[in-house]
């Protein structure tokens, strides 16, 4: 049998990967920390102002809930007994079957009252029911 030399030292044939892995993983780091600085350039822009979709259809169906608890529905104030009732008659006209039933309350109304009317709202046969709200940052009518 044969014996190898002790001095004798074997060739390295395959490629240790595990440095490139290592420096590829620090580039891939470095890539990710600084990509969000360079997305937006510091140039000053006013950007065009947009109207969402719900916002330009006219048949919208507004209910308005005062501070005091007024109501009104679109443009015609009405009792709290009577609101289901002038709400479903707008839903009943023509084109006004799954129309956005828009329910715009202020800051200081009680949820309470948000809540009755919102109920309101459903019983009278609306499919579709939003809150409105204000974007942060806008300033109040």
């Amino acid at each position: 049998m044969r014996r190898k030399n002790a001095s004798q030292t074997e060739l390295i044939t395959k490629v240790n990967v595990t440095p490139i892995i290592d420096v590829a993983l620090v580039l891939v780091i470095i890539l990710l920390v600084t990509a969000p600085m360079m997305s937006a350039v510091d140039l000053p822009v006013r950007l065009p102002e947009a109207r969402t979709r719900e916002a330009e259809d006219e048949r919208n169906i507004s209910v308005t809930l005062g501070t005091h608890g007024e109501l009104a529905v679109d443009d015609r104030v009405v009792a709290a007994s009577t609101l289901g009732a002038a709400v479903a008659e707008r839903l009943a006209q023509p084109g006004n079957e799954g129309v956005l039933v828009v329910v715009r309350a202020d800051t200081a109304t009680p949820y309470s009252e948000v809540r009755r009317t919102l109920d309101a709202v459903r019983r009278a046969g609306a499919k579709r029911v939003a809150i409105a709200t204000r974007q942060k940052g806008t300033t109040a009518p």
